[in-house]
């Protein structure tokens, strides 16, 4: 196992700086928190600058470790802003950077190489697959997707990087950077950090007129703790940065309790299910039991138990320092000289000299009982003594305000030694150096079908993607009669590598060479195989950077996020083609559990063709491919011709998935009179942009 650590570590939300104190006070071995500009918790205080100093000088002093969020989706007009917050972390000593993006983690290695990558759970990596491909990019640590089962994460575990699991707090019922449907709704993005948390709202499914179809009930693996430290997880992560410091401080306890004891306390398992709970928590994920017992929301006796009675209790439990940092020191006291204290934490050691000189004792000799008792009073601070040897001539005196300040002093400067651990190399790089924006080539039109019956028409794309899982004679059968033909690998790969490594081998056996690919683990298996890499929207490639790594990654073209406006697209830089989805019903969840299960519907009643409705009756298409589920939005995104002409592109992709129309598409040309776009349809978030 790649963990060589003793104990996995509990790593705690901090959203501000109360919630930081309690987390440390709590006894968290570390916490992670956003940076004003860039975090996924944009309604989280967060920390400027100055408030980052003194949060990681905080932690470092009680031996406290401090990773910093800059886990969000950022546009080329944000890079120098994000260019200082990548400095700002780097000149607070943080421990980590925790990103979403490749272009950011690219940018971050050129001005703090020394500063290590935490890959955010935003970058959906859930196979061994994807954990070995930014292993191999250099990444120290890949936080884990929550959907994933114990045996899923003990294959990651045969990987020598270090793994981050989630063991409580809300659980989102998409895959995390896969969810578009308060961006679609609302504007406000989820990979910006900016999600109305659109999936607490009434959902429908059935003849259920009343359900919460897209609400879970919150993680919780805190009773697995011991099993994750056997497989090799690094760290355990307690998800909440946007709740109060008394849910930091009782989640800590349970996670530390466990780790330590082997168990959780009843009276602390009731205060952390009264200080925030969803009709209680789920470890369905994790044992592989899904269905209808993990869905539950936020009711009424829920917000009742949270009272002010129970977070005053809390309160009490970390009102004060604690001294978790053990020093020994010795103290000397010679006639006619000054005196000197040296304080030690194993680590560092601290010499100070009074300015104040023994002299002889005229009434009351200073003796070693008064010095200790005077010297090891270090309430307010993180230490504690062991051990305080002394060496004091008879018959001297000396103020005790001396030792006093001699303590403060000799603390003080310990304090500083202990706050700086990392003292990296910072580069003033430019950003968009010799990059120029990217020229639009001759436009070509490509196709992804969900499945092998499509239209002559489809003849013309330059390529049309193929489900990989499609029946290998039918992809033959189309390649013979003259489409163009890739295969996409499926979104949610869970547990499917094996599969998905014979499938790539059965369709490079006919001839098919290019491959989409939503995620670093779907590339980093079709690259292996010397195939033809194609990025999809799944990747959120959305800034100048994360192209340039798509190119030196080897990837021959990149479908753009639906995120990016059409002016932010025509200033991308780079040479990689690049491409946007001009037709289709977006998908916006990509879920492990279906929502058809909070309803009790299973595959047999569904048989592929639900819906789900929301409380204003409009209706989502759910798309099931026997792992996971897209829930679909309720009208096609559609964008014309013209407005593709003026873009800086390659190629604009046709997204077909619950159409029936497409087995008769026959001149890709006449696309454009389809009667389905009479009614009515979205130009999705092209125009109007997302928070």
């Amino acid at each position: 196992m790649q963990n060589t650590q003793k104990r996995i570590e509990i790593l705690a939300p901090a959203g501000g700086y109360d919630s930081l104190v309690a987390a440390v006070r709590s006894g968290a071995d570390a916490v992670y928190l956003g940076e004003k500009s860039f975090s996924a918790r944009t309604s989280a205080k967060n920390f400027n600058d100055d408030e980052l100093k003194k949060a990681v000088a905080y932690c470092h002093i009680h031996g406290v470790k401090v990773y910093v969020t800059i886990n969000t989706l950022i546009f080329d007009d944000e890079f120098e802003q994000l260019k200082s917050a990548i400095i700002s972390a780097a000149n607070a000593d943080a421990d980590a950077l925790i990103v979403q993006n490749q272009g950011v983690a690219r940018l971050a290695k050129k001005l703090a190489p020394k500063l290590p990558l935490h890959a955010s759970t935003q970058m959906s990596v859930h196979t061994a697959s994807g954990v070995r491909a930014l292993y191999e990019m250099g990444f120290k640590r890949v936080v884990l997707s929550r959907e994933m089962s114990k045996d899923e994460i003990r294959k990651c575990a045969e990987i020598p990087v270090e793994l981050e699991v989630f063991v409580h707090g809300a659980l989102c019922m998409s895959v995390s950077g896969q969810c578009y449907f308060s961006a679609m709704l609302g504007g406000r993005s989820g990979n910006r950090g900016a999600c109305a948390q659109t999936c607490r709202l009434p959902f429908s499914v059935g003849k259920n007129k009343d359900g919460y179809a897209l609400s879970l009930k919150d993680n919780s693996l805190i009773n697995h703790i011991s099993e994750l430290e056997e497989i090799g997880v690094t760290s355990a992560k307690i998800e909440g940065r946007m709740k109060r410091p008394e849910y930091v401080s009782a989640a800590v306890r349970a996670c530390r309790e466990q780790r330590d004891f082997g168990f959780v306390s009843d009276e602390t398992a009731k205060t952390l299910r009264g200080v925030f709970s969803r009709t209680g928590f789920t470890d369905g994920y994790f044992t592989g039991k899904l269905g209808k017992e993990m869905f539950g929301r936020r009711t009424k006796s829920d917000v009742i138990s949270a009272d002010e009675k129970l977070f005053s209790s809390i309160r009490q439990t970390y009102k004060d320092e604690i001294q978790n940092v053990s020093v020994s020191g010795k103290f000397t006291a010679r006639l006619g000289e000054n005196p000197v204290l040296e304080i030690s934490d194993g680590e560092h050691t601290v010499t100070k000299k009074s300015d104040l000189l023994c002299v002889k004792a005229i009434k009351t000799p200073l003796d070693s009982d008064r010095c200790k008792s005077q010297l090891t009073k270090t309430g307010g601070t993180a230490y504690k003594f062991e051990k305080l040897e002394t060496c004091i001539d008879n018959d001297i005196s000396l103020p005790l305000s001396a030792l006093n300040s001699l303590r403060r002093e000799v603390l003080a400067e310990l304090d500083e030694k202990r706050s700086k651990i990392h003292n990296y190399t910072i580069n003033n790089a430019e950003i968009f150096e010799n990059i120029k924006p990217f020229e639009g080539k001759k436009r070509a039109v490509r196709a992804r079908t969900a499945g092998t019956k499509i239209g002559n028409g489809l003849k013309e794309c330059e390529l049309v993607f193929v489900p990989l899982f499609s029946d290998i004679r039918e992809i033959k059968r189309l390649k013979n009669e003259g489409y163009k033909i890739g295969v996409e690998i499926p979104r949610g790969m869970f547990g499917r590598e094996k599969q998905i490594e014979k499938a790539l081998i059965n369709v490079k056996a006919v001839g098919i060479d290019d491959v989409l690919c939503h995620n670093i683990g779907a590339l980093y298996q079709a690259k292996s195989m010397n195939m033809t890499l194609h990025g999809g929207f799944g990747l959120n490639l959305v800034n100048t950077y994360d192209l340039l790594w798509a190119q030196e990654y080897g990837l021959k073209s990149v479908e753009l996020s639906f995120e990016l406006t059409f002016e932010r697209i025509n200033r991308l830089g780079g040479t990689i083609d690049r491409g946007i989805i001009s037709y289709g019903y977006l998908p916006l969840m990509l879920c492990r559990n279906c929502p058809n299960r909070s309803g009790g519907i299973d595959c047999k009643t569904c048989k592929n063709q639900s819906k789900m409705q929301d409380r204003k009756g409009k209706r989502f298409y759910l798309k099931c491919d026997g792992n996971c589920t897209e829930v679909l939005n309720c009208v096609p995104l559609f964008i014309a011709d013209e407005e593709i002409s003026k873009l800086s592109t390659s190629f604009n992709i046709l997204r077909f998935t619950v159409e029936n129309y497409v087995e008769n598409v026959e001149n890709i040309k006449d696309f454009n009179g389809f009667s389905m776009l009479k009614d009515k349809f979205t130009r999705g978030l092209y125009k109007r942009g997302v928070e």
